[in-house]
């Protein structure tokens, strides 16, 4: 979909809802305030336009 390597890994990230930190692909703890199931996926379509 993106047109670099790099470019890619940022688009499939996930961002916790409570603080907005960046998180791995897989996680279900953010790993800055600790919440549980506050995570979603990055939006593929915004990341790609911006």
């Amino acid at each position: 979909m993106a047109k670099f390597k790099e470019a890619e890994k940022r688009m499939f990230k996930s961002v916790c809802m409570n603080c907005n930190a960046n998180n791995p692909k897989g996680a279900t703890i953010c790993r800055k305030c600790g919440k549980v199931n506050r995570i979603r996926r990055k939006s593929k379509k915004r990341a790609a336009t911006g």
